[in-house]
């Protein structure tokens, strides 16, 4: 585990720590055909967090060991030429595999089919939060949806934020405090993300989100700056102490996350959550300290 993650902050190694305490999680491992996905999912089954099983062209598979130099004589291989994300999504509809990760598979396709399977729907709207570690805030952060839902609506948005505050509360943050950002603290007829904050901070209140503090609308400097709120005479329990964040869209969520990523030097890992089966969802050109990362997400969000 520390060769993986000498890099990474403390909070994270703390979080991998205490995934690899638990049992390893079967994980099918969808199209590994590149060397970034499957040194990913080697990575973590070395660490002692998942037990693989790769699942797409076993040809391709072999192949893509042969040119990694990577041994692969202990993880189980499911051929799937060209069906490689039903086959896998049904193994998960069976309880044969306790998770879903992504390989060199489009995110849509693979997505398509879970939410495809009604052994593996849930009530709830499937959406993708990202655990950060941020340098000088001192504390994990999670953001939502910078992946899945392009423009989501009220109903989808109560259903994104509170698939984070679980997936928080199973990281270890009993009441997290969840910042509904906008790009302005005043409700306006006029800004929708603002109508959408404040109703969501009221859904909580009457018990339509539970689990966490929620409150919004609040721009991103009030959300995480205690100064700032201050400055802007602000009196909110969330504002300055965020845990989440959950961004009005897809669009400005994914910017905040590559902002992060790229010039702030932010460590991550991210989780499809609403599924019955959390779903390790990384981007193509993700290293494979993000890639442990997300299974250690997908082993505490699956524990009982």
């Amino acid at each position: 585990m520390a060769s993986t993650l000498d890099s990474a902050c403390d909070i994270l190694i703390d979080l991998v720590g205490k995934a690899c305490a638990r049992r390893p999680l079967r994980v099918a491992v969808v199209d590994p055909t590149d060397e970034l996905s499957l040194a990913g999912a080697l990575a973590a089954q070395s660490a002692g967090l998942i037990e693989p099983v790769l699942v797409g062209d076993a040809d391709a598979i072999l192949a893509a060991a042969q040119r990694g130099g990577h041994v692969i004589d202990a993880a189980r291989i499911v051929h799937a030429a060209g069906d490689s994300a039903r086959i896998a999504v049904a193994l998960a509809a069976s309880g044969d595999v306790g998770a879903l990760m992504k390989g060199a598979i489009h995110s849509d396709v693979l997505l398509r089919a879970v939410v495809g399977e009604p052994r593996l729907r849930t009530e709830r709207r499937i959406s993708h939060v990202l655990a950060l570690e941020v340098p000088k805030l001192g504390r994990p952060l999670l953001l939502t949806d910078a992946a899945v839902n392009i423009a989501p609506d009220l109903d989808a948005k109560r259903d994104i934020t509170q698939n984070a505050i679980d997936l928080a509360i199973a990281l270890g943050i009993p009441c997290p405090f969840t910042a509904i950002l906008s790009a302005a603290e005043n409700v306006s007829q006029g800004r929708q993300s603002t109508l959408d904050a404040a109703a969501l901070s009221k859904m909580a209140q009457r018990g339509q989100i539970i689990g966490g503090i929620v409150d919004g609308p609040l721009a991103l400097d009030d959300a995480v700056s205690e100064e700032a709120a201050q400055a802007k005479g602000i009196e909110s329990s969330v504002a300055g102490r965020a845990d989440i964040l959950v961004a009005p869209d897809l669009d400005s969520g994914n910017m905040i996350f590559k902002t992060l990523d790229w010039l702030a030097g932010a460590r991550f890992g991210g989780l499809v959550c609403g599924a019955r089966v959390p779903v390790i969802l990384t981007g193509r050109s993700d290293h494979t300290e993000a890639r442990v990362i997300s299974c250690a997400l997908a082993v505490l969000a699956s524990a009982p």
